[in-house]
């Protein structure tokens, strides 16, 4: 199995922005799909983010027009780019392969390598 080191929390006033990076062990994972997902208190792990082999972007309606997600299969690592961002953003943060299925806000579907420690971030004032 991948496995995958996230890193780039922290805390961020509302409005600002981050940049988290994922990590994975093997060169293998340049060859699938990969996805962002968060984990917010009290509730169920949601997906986010995705960016396909080919390069193809996706995102769940709450975080369209503000967050990006990249790639770079050289250094196997995929990037999420976080804007304007909202107190309800605050969640712990993974990336992992890409979902085969996912519909709005965020229930996905698939198989997917063991999770990693994620990266808090947390959007206050």
């Amino acid at each position: 199995q991948v496995q995958f080191v996230e890193s780039g929390g922290g805390l961020v006033q509302p409005g600002g922005s981050l940049r988290l990076s994922c990590s994975a062990s093997s060169s293998i994972a340049s060859m699938y799909g990969w996805g962002w997902y968060r984990h917010a208190p009290g509730r169920q792990r949601e997906f986010i983010a995705q960016v396909e082999s080919g390069g193809r972007t996706s995102y769940v309606d709450s975080v369209t027009g503000r967050f990006t997600i990249s790639r770079d299969n050289a250094k196997n690592t995929v990037y999420l780019e976080m804007t304007n961002l909202k107190p309800e953003d605050t969640a712990v943060y993974y990336c992992n392969r890409g979902p085969s299925r996912w519909r709005n806000p965020g229930q996905y579907w698939g198989q997917f390598d063991s999770w990693g420690q994620g990266t808090q971030v947390t959007v206050s004032s």
